[in-house]
């Protein structure tokens, strides 16, 4: 047996691969072939060693066998799991074929090989089921990514990006490249700024999108433009959150709300036809951002099932029930879901668990019902009449078996709280089942107070267009106008958003000032912006879809993280690289900066 320290590894030589290892096929037999790649596993039966040679293309049963050739044989007897090696053969009809491989009807029988590398011990397995933490996988992110199911997400999210630029360009799409070292503007989120070395206590920042230059690509008279772009967001991370990001954004000139949804839901029926061969029926329904609320709870509303939402503050109203009499008393409302046939599942344990649910979401209790064959099954018998009872159950439509849950306080933390348990009960039940399911909401509200900050700020950006028949309202009732705007929403995930934009200089000025931003803070954050309007600026409007969470919903995954080549932890650190890390004293010094100021 050869000693493994002292294995000499060999070069490629004059070996040329020819196939890939999920290429062969019955129609390749008596062929030669030169495969190369990674052992995925190897099994040795003394006259006969087998082993599976994955790449990216798949895998390939490679058999050595001494009367073929003694020397590759005996070579053989050394190779382990994830070694790379280089096999030359004759392809032959296997004996026993496997059918989940596509290589499955074939073998190779090797008269040649070449180790080309050895590995040490890997941390986890890579053939086979996940068994290391998230942790120790994305610290060794690279054998985690040989994982054959893995790479297919990120093969899937090439072919995706490809058929969009496919499809822009067909539509007349420019791609262009926008800075990524810019001026800090707010957008929302923290920028991640960069120190200038060269301009000394000046920093750039990281684009958290490259809003402001497409719009001034518009200014320009490029008409309609595009890029798939990386973005920056210093913000708390989460599952479907990362600091640095992908999207997929546009701006077309001389278009409005319609010109701009057409084009994506052409690019969403393009792409889910070509990768998935799922068919996206359009035009996708349109329901307002009120409406939304009112039926889901939420502005990015999971229409795959029903279970919605219903006011039924009216009836609460002639009940005796104190606590909806407050909630409606002090201006709130009272709304329910009804749950078909849940009546044997929610057992008094079960509604204490989802009393505490919507308590996370600021509720401060869950009501419940329990319609049986024989009336009600719950503490708010008493206090309805008969009338009332049996409309409330009309306006549910609900049965014998169904159990109806309410909520009663302020009209958002209804909303949040009934919407995030449909959603919970429906994962519960597996109610939600498969498929896709497309909705734009439209006409959000174009400014919210912000309670902590004790100001208004804008929904989505300050250059957001409001509805012109809404524009009455924007000096004395800001709270009434509408916007623009709209958002792509995909399984109850926002996948996009996008508005029209406002091109003259005066309306902008006038939302900066409703904004609380000085004519003087306007100037120095976005003057560049407000200089360009004022050169013949067209009527423009754009959109970004969320191509990483566009990606992980096509590709079946529950997090960005998976389609996402080398992603950062909820901590914004890379495991991999252990960035961020402190630098040289020297770089610092370089930048103007001490270490004691980080």
């Amino acid at each position: 047996m050869t000693d493994f320290d002292n294995l000499i590894i060999d070069s490629i030589g004059d070996l040329k691969r020819t196939h890939d290892c999920g290429a062969l096929t019955l129609k390749d037999t008596g062929s030669e072939a030169v495969l190369m790649g990674w052992v995925n596993t190897r099994r040795d039966l003394g006259s006969l060693i087998f082993i599976d040679l994955r790449d990216r293309g798949g895998i390939t049963q490679v058999v050595f066998d001494p009367l073929v050739s003694g020397e590759a044989h005996e070579k053989a007897q050394v190779l382990r799991n994830e070694w790379v090696v280089a096999v030359k053969g004759v392809v032959e009809k296997r004996l026993q074929e496997n059918p989940d491989l596509s290589t499955g009807q074939i073998e190779l029988k090797v008269s040649q090989v070449k180790i080309l590398n050895r590995t040490e011990t890997p941390p986890f397995q890579v053939d086979g089921a996940v068994d290391a933490s998230e942790t120790l996988r994305l610290k060794y992110r690279y054998l985690e990514l040989r994982r054959p199911q893995v790479f297919s997400a990120f093969f899937k999210r090439h072919m995706i990006a490809s058929s969009i630029r496919q499809y822009l360009n067909n539509e007349g799409f420019i791609e262009v490249e926008t800075p990524f070292l810019t001026k800090s503007t707010p957008e929302g989120a923290r920028d991640y700024l960069v120190p200038s070395r060269v301009n000394k206590g000046m920093c750039y920042a990281l684009p958290q999108s490259p809003q402001l230059f497409k719009q001034l690509l518009m200014v320009a008279g490029f008409d309609r433009y595009y890029q798939i772009v990386r973005c920056f967001r210093d913000e708390d991370l989460r599952s479907d959150r990362q600091p640095e990001f992908t999207q997929v954004d546009l701006e077309m000139s001389f278009v409005d709300e319609e010109g701009v949804m057409a084009i994506f839901e052409g690019m969403m029926q393009k792409i889910f036809r070509e990768i998935l061969a799922h068919e996206v029926a359009l035009p996708i329904k349109r329901i307002s951002y009120h409406e939304a609320m009112d039926r889901f709870g939420t502005d990015r509303p999971d229409m795959r099932f029903g279970m919605e939402i219903k006011d039924v503050s009216d009836i609460a109203a002639k009940s005796d029930f104190k606590i909806f009499k407050g909630a409606l008393e002090s201006g709130g409302k009272v709304k329910a879901i009804n749950v078909k046939n849940g009546g044997g599942y929610f057992s008094r344990k079960k509604i204490d668990e989802l009393s505490s649910f919507v308590a996370g979401h600021g509720a401060k209790g869950l009501a419940w019902i329990k319609v049986t064959e024989d009336g009600w099954q719950s503490s708010l018998d008493k206090f309805f009449g008969p009338e009332d009872k049996a409309l409330l159950v009309s306006r549910l439509e609900s049965g014998p078996g169904d159990t109806i849950l309410i909520a009663a306080d302020r009209e958002k933390v209804v909303n949040d709280a009934l919407g995030a348990l449909r959603i919970e009960v429906a994962r519960r039940l597996d109610l939600i089942g498969g498929g896709y399911s497309f909705v734009w909401i439209t006409r959000f509200p174009l400014l919210e107070y912000n309670e902590t900050e004790k100001r208004l700020e804008a929904v989505h950006h300050p250059f957001t267009s409001p509805l012109e028949e809404d524009l009455q309202y924007l000096d004395d009732h800001p709270d009434k106008v509408r916007a623009r705007a709209y958002d792509l929403v995909l399984n109850g995930a926002e996948i996009g958003g996008g508005s029209v934009r406002i091109h003259n200089t005066a309306l902008q000025e006038r939302i900066f000032r409703i904004l609380g931003i000085s004519q003087e803070e306007a100037l120095i954050k976005f003057g560049f912006l407000l200089e360009a309007l004022k050169y013949g600026a067209p009527p423009h409007a754009g959109m970004a879809i969320g191509f990483d969470r566009l990606v992980a919903i096509m590709a079946g995954v529950s997090s960005i993280r998976e389609v996402i080549a080398f992603p950062k932890t909820t901590s914004a650190t890379c495991l991999l690289t252990d960035a961020p890390s402190r630098v040289d004293e020297a770089q610092l010094r370089e930048l103007g900066l001490r270490p004691d100021m980080l």
